[in-house]
């Protein structure tokens, strides 16, 4: 199965100058074993076609596959007219370049608040993903929000989106468990069938990572299994422990799953087949 670690979960190196694109490049595939990117565009800084095509070519000197391209910025909604049109511009700028990158699937937040979105809202949203959808389907990635912030946090808005722009290269990236209003566990289930992406986080690592693979999986889910870590303090390593727990959750809940479909149980002895239960003090 899929699993990526998302770029930002290196924010903290990447202030201080101590990690850059390649070295992230470099990372997942030899620190980690990975064999997928997943891109945060404050790691790669520009949307310059000359510099894009260097990092893809890195990407495929490793064997790594772009899975994400997560853009901070050219959020949605903004109130001003004036804004919301920058933003829309810049937008084109990073579809461009996740098309360059081959990326999989690309994440644009909806911008806004944490409330219910107003109809001028909703439609000037769903046009805009609607517009992205369609440059989406042509360059072969999947686009949508994240549930990450404003109107994201609030999954009546997000199944309201998700429904209106009812198209095939629509998909929602799933910050796991990340909302403001209404039930969590709820919201995630509700939005699963959308969901094209992951962004699991230390929290569900630590709480609830079993059940949510579990519900994702059952929802048909197929994606990337994207670690992210958020503390900008000794990433190197829980980066690695987040990890270690998403390989350990998937390799048992499939475990388990082939387990339900074996029909020749074992039959050796429970502990050590070459001790007695004497000698192994179970007597």
């Amino acid at each position: 199965m899929s699993i990526s670690i998302a770029s930002y979960s290196f924010h903290g190196l990447h202030a201080e100058g101590k990690i850059d694109v390649y070295g992230y490049l470099e990372s997942c595939r030899y620190r980690y074993g990975l064999d997928t990117a997943d891109f945060w565009n404050g790691l790669i800084g520009t949307t310059d076609t000359d510099y894009l095509i260097k990092v893809r070519h890195a990407a495929e000197e490793r064997d790594l596959t772009i899975v994400n391209y997560h853009v901070d910025g050219p959020h949605l909604w903004e109130d001003a007219c004036e804004a919301r049109q920058r933003n829309y511009e810049i937008a084109f700028e990073h579809l461009h370049a996740a098309a360059i990158l081959g990326a999989k699937t690309v994440r644009f937040d909806t911008g806004g608040t944490v409330s219910h979105m107003n109809e001028e809202q909703m439609e000037y949203v769903v046009s805009r993903y609607k517009e992205y959808c369609l440059f989406g389907h042509e360059h072969g990635f999947r686009v949508g929000p994240e549930t990450h912030w404003g109107f994201s946090l609030v999954a009546d808005n997000m199944e309201a989106i998700a429904r209106a722009v009812d198209h095939p290269a629509y998909g929602i990236l799933l910050h796991i468990g990340h909302w403001e209003m209404g039930d969590p566990d709820e919201g995630d289930r509700r939005l699963a069938p959308w969901t094209a992406h992951t962004h699991v986080d230390a929290n569900v690592t630590r709480t609830c990572l079993d059940d949510k693979i579990k519900m994702l999986m059952d929802a048909g889910y197929t994606g990337s299994w994207g670690v992210e870590h958020h503390s900008a303090q000794n990433e190197y390593a829980e980066v690695a422990y987040q990890l270690a727990a998403v390989r350990r959750s998937l390799a048992r809940i499939v475990w388990d799953r082939q387990s339900e479909e074996t029909t020749v149980r074992s039959q050796s002895k429970p502990g050590n087949p070459l001790l007695t239960d004497e000698q192994e003090g179970r007597a």
